[in-house]
């Protein structure tokens, strides 16, 4: 061995030098043990040569093919259109690529995924063709199986009834179904399915917070929205994470999950609506029952209104009289009458006190204001009807709840709405319309206004109207004056306001200001 160069074993194989040619064998023994079935063939496509990844695939042996043409391994049922743009492609001295169906020895098909090159001598002419396949089979039965099974799905999706939509990390819509389509157009002034997201992240914000930031699939949450007039809907949503795989070549060692999110919205508004009139049917005998008993509390306040006046009188008549008599007082007649005509005056006002029906206690919860003035629409329907009225009822998109006693805050917008529809009827206007509408005012309150057309209050009595026992109706109409004194208590309880919009000329216009609800 020579000082300072590397020792090498007699049988390693001798490497060759950088640029040096390889030798035919070699070309030979890689062709012969390539995975993919490779021939060669003369112009005519008769096989020349086959290697054993050819004899595998088709399940001839070598000795049966050599000599033998390429077409043997036709089933019949490639288009003549293939065959001929193959061999036009050749005739350019151009290679080939596409797909056959082939025939094993078995009389078993395949599909052949095929590459045919020409191969050219040093003046460029073909000598040969260069045939290289490999069976596809199972591959283009992964495929359409999975295109089938896409189609189905797309199908199903897309004659669903429910809503449906994929949304990515940035809350866009990536996929969605012709439904949710349809429901966008329906729900939002744009029509884009981003509004309908938006709005629905809006009213589910807990829910779908969870969702994004925890992947928390959610189920059956209801929300309603309010359009206005008297068609509210009502979405059951449901929702759920998806993980998807990167498709980038870049992380194929190192695979990452890219989190999707998939809503459903199913429309319940018609199963709502039938509840909402059932709801309705139980609410009118309800109220009946409550204007009976304010009809009669009406009556007693009436009666101990009327009562408290004389008994008053003859209270201060009894006590100038014993001033005068002095210490003959005692053995006066009249005096002694006068004295039993104010107990038993004041024993029938706390008899008439005592027997005052008295209305039940009602929790405070949040309470939907456009729901209830769509309720005392539809419950006043007839009344409206009767007399011709038209109304315009234009709530707000979005209010916000107000915490306070449900049926207290129902009587309150009817009887401002029935106040309104009697004062058109005793009118000999020809325009009988009702305005009502709500919006958030200032931030801080749901304001509530009641305009009819009839003839207005004047000025001069916008309080007074307020006052227990006033009315200005006609004598002959006259009720007992308690209607909007009770509006006034009950906004009252509620911490809001009520008054008659001095400045509005072509009728009356009741504005009714009641706070925010912390639920809402």
């Amino acid at each position: 061995m020579t000082q300072g160069k590397p020792s090498r074993s007699s049988d390693a194989p001798a490497q060759p030098a950088a640029g040096a040619e390889l030798l035919p064998e070699v070309f030979r023994q890689m062709a012969e043990h390539a995975p993919i079935a490779i021939s060669i063939t003369d112009l005519k496509a008769n096989i020349l040569y086959a290697n054993r990844a050819f004899s595998t695939t088709t399940g001839y042996a070598l000795a049966e093919v050599i000599g033998k043409n390429e077409s043997m391994l036709s089933n019949g049922t490639t288009p003549r259109l293939v065959y001929q743009a193959l061999w036009s492609r050749l005739a350019q001295k151009k290679p080939w690529s596409g797909v056959l169906v082939n025939r094993r020895k078995d009389a078993s098909l395949y599909l052949a995924e095929l590459t045919v090159a020409p191969v050219f001598d040093e003046h460029g002419e073909t000598l040969y063709y260069l045939g290289m396949h490999r069976d596809t089979s199972d591959l283009h039965e992964l495929e359409q199986r999975v295109s089938n099974q896409r189609l189905m799905i797309e199908a199903v999706v897309g004659a669903a009834p429910a809503a449906m939509v994929v949304l990515d990390r940035d809350n866009r819509v990536v996929l969605s179904n012709p439904s949710f389509a349809r429901l966008a157009r329906e729900l939002t002034e744009g029509g884009s399915g981003d509004s309908l997201v938006a709005l629905v992240r809006e009213n589910l914000a807990l829910p779908f917070a969870a969702l994004e930031g925890e992947g928390r699939a959610f189920s059956g949450k209801e929300i309603p929205l309010d359009l206005g007039g008297h068609a509210p809907r009502w979405l059951s949503c449901h929702g759920m994470a998806i993980h998807v795989e990167d498709e980038r070549a870049q992380v194929f060692f190192a695979p990452g999950a890219e989190r999707y999110l998939l809503l459903t919205l199913n429309d319940i508004s018609e199963l709502r609506q039938k509840q909402q009139d059932s709801r309705l049917n139980a609410l009118k005998a309800l109220m009946a029952e409550e204007e009976l008993l304010d009809g009669m509390r009406e009556t007693f306040n009436g009666a101990i209104h009327r009562l408290q006046g004389p008994v008053n009188l003859i209270s201060a008549a009894l006590r100038m009289l014993e001033r005068r008599l002095g210490e003959q007082a005692g053995n006066d007649p009249v005096l002694s009458a006068m004295r039993e005509a104010s107990i038993a005056g004041q024993e029938a006002l706390d008899s008439l006190s005592g027997a005052m029906p008295v209305r039940r206690a009602e929790a405070k919860m949040p309470v939907n204001v456009n729901q209830l003035i769509r309720e005392v629409i539809s419950l006043c329907t007839d009344e409206l009807l009767a007399q011709g009225i038209v109304v315009d009822w234009q709530p707000a998109l979005r209010l916000p709840w107000v915490m306070g006693a449900e049926s207290r805050l129902r009587s309150v917008i009817k009887q401002l709405v029935m106040n309104a529809i009697e004062a058109v009827a005793h009118s000999q206007v020809s325009r009988r319309e009702l305005f009502i509408s709500t919006r958030v005012e200032n931030q801080q309150v749901v304001r509530l206004e009641i305009v009819d057309s009839g003839p207005g209050i004047p000025a001069e009595l916008a309080l007074k109207v307020f006052e227990p026992f006033f009315s200005t109706k006609p004598p002959h109409a006259a009720g007992h004056g308690m209607g909007l004194a009770m509006v006034q208590e009950i906004v009252s309880e509620h911490a809001g306001t009520v008054h008659i919009d001095t400045s509005y000329r072509d009728g009356c216009r009741v504005v009714v200001e009641l706070p925010f609800s912390a639920a809402g």
